[in-house]
């Protein structure tokens, strides 16, 4: 096996009478940006937490490299780890923290300096870390990950608090970690930020996979043989394509026509038979979903926690998405 793999196998964990994971099986192989993704409380934080022995698990196994973390003997030269940015003391300065973090583990000094320059805090390096802001800590807490060198990352929503500067550098330096041939897991509610940077998705819900499978393909599954059509006459083109065993739906105002979704045709096919029946159209375009529609399809009857959509407003995925927010 791979010393650049997690692999977990039937994890099991039960808190009080809530079964937090309920057979969790994948693999993160590398040289790839591995996705992690569910709705609060499907499981992400306590799988991690047992991948790195924080919690135990009552059934499974959960490895990297092939062993378990605790019996590694320098574990930061097999897996770096971001859980939680804060967990710092926040008297001592950034380089400090990394110094104290590298003799544990037996590295050198020099080595300090080379991931504090690689994440872009050289000139913060001796100010105290308790003035760092939200994405400063980040950082700081991937320069920890980064010390052994280790061919295993796991990042726990490392795009918060980043600045737009820094969500650019964080997605650049993600796919340069895979890149080296390092597995990469990252667990993040930003679906926009996961759809440039993931190559594969591990979607989860109420403690069990959901879905295994690489972002092009679930995108392709997801976005189906939908057809986007507008044009001035969308009565006319919605008989037309109905009689052709098509399910159309959609809004007939808008600027520039109506515009319609045409499923059971391809956009090829759209095209001829509206042309044959000279029913005037502006765009007919094969429909692309997004990482965001593709995931909330998924999770559907997933998710624990779910607000009212506001009075007079469907409940739409971004306004699902807005109401919830990053909490865990």
């Amino acid at each position: 096996m791979s010393e650049a793999t997690i692999e977990v196998s039937g994890l099991r964990k039960r808190f009080g009478s809530t079964m937090a994971l309920d057979g969790m099986s994948f693999t993160v192989r590398p040289g790839q940006v591995t996705g992690f993704v569910g709705p609060n409380g499907a499981g992400k934080s306590t799988t991690m937490r047992v991948i790195l022995g924080l919690d135990e698990a009552e059934a499974g196994s959960a490895l990297v490299g092939g062993r378990a973390y605790a019996s590694l003997r320098r574990p930061l030269r097999h897996l770096g780890s971001l859980l939680d940015a804060a967990a710092l003391q926040p008297g001592r300065t950034g380089r400090n923290h990394l110094l104290w973090l590298a003799y544990s583990q037996g590295l050198p000094a020099a080595r300090v300096d080379t991931v504090l320059e690689r994440v872009g805090l050289q000139t913060a390096a001796r100010r105290k870390a308790g003035g760092y802001s939200l994405g400063m800590r980040q950082r700081l807490g991937i320069a920890a990950a980064l010390l052994g060198d280790p061919p295993v990352l796991m990042l726990d929503e490392p795009f918060n608090g980043m600045d737009p500067e820094g969500i650019v550098w964080m997605r650049g330096f993600l796919r340069s970690l895979a890149a080296q041939g390092r597995a990469v897991l990252v667990s993040s509610h930003l679906m926009s930020e996961l759809q440039d940077t993931a190559g594969h998705l591990v979607v989860v819900g109420r403690g069990k996979v959901i879905a295994d499978t690489s972002v092009t393909e679930l995108l392709a599954a997801s976005s189906g043989d939908r057809v986007t059509l507008r044009t001035t006459a969308p009565a006319g083109a919605a008989t037309v394509l109905e009689r052709a065993g098509a399910a159309v739906s959609g809004d007939g105002d808008g600027d520039g026509g109506g515009q319609l979704t045409v499923t059971g045709l391809v956009a090829e096919q759209v095209v001829a038979m509206l042309a044959a029946a000279a029913v005037p159209f502006s765009e007919v375009s094969a429909h692309r979903a997004s990482l965001e529609e593709a995931y909330f399809e998924l999770t559907r009857d997933a998710a624990e926690f779910q607000a009212a959509p506001p009075p007079g407003n469907p409940a739409t995925p971004s306004a699902r998405a807005n109401a919830e927010g990053a909490a865990r």
